[in-house]
């Protein structure tokens, strides 16, 4: 009878463990789709966006805005992730190349983790020359 419920309970306890690059996938699922506003879930209260040589830090709300504007003037066609790993600071970082209806751009972002979860901190979308 314990034998049954260990397994159960291992998984229960070891699963948030296995669980932690859904925030990769999701956020490069909205890239792909343009979908400004699922990918604004994943960013905590403030981000620090860069699009081109613009950078500044915005509020989610704000953040989503201008990439809602950015994908209405550039549709996104493909985007693959080329590389992703950890940095020396601890955050996770993915790279991709994003292919749209008016070029192409390199998109990168840092995943700050937390007790609260994992959270976009940085997004850099650059033009590819």
């Amino acid at each position: 009878m314990k034998k049954n419920l260990l397994i159960p309970l291992l998984f229960f306890i070891l699963s948030p463990l296995f669980a932690g690059n859904d925030i990769t996938d999701l956020a490069a699922e909205a890239i792909r789709q343009g979908n400004a506003k699922d990918l604004s879930k994943y960013f905590k209260e403030n981000v620090d966006l860069a699009i081109g040589e613009k950078e500044e830090v915005y509020s989610s709300a704000q953040a989503e805005l201008i990439l809602k504007d950015f994908f209405s003037k550039n549709t996104p066609k493909t985007f693959i992730i080329v590389h992703q790993g950890m940095s020396k600071l601890g955050l996770q970082y993915v790279i991709g190349n994003l292919t749209t209806s008016t070029g192409n751009f390199r998109v990168s972002f840092y995943i700050k983790k937390s007790l609260h979860g994992q959270f976009i901190q940085q997004l850099r979308i650059d033009t590819e020359q």
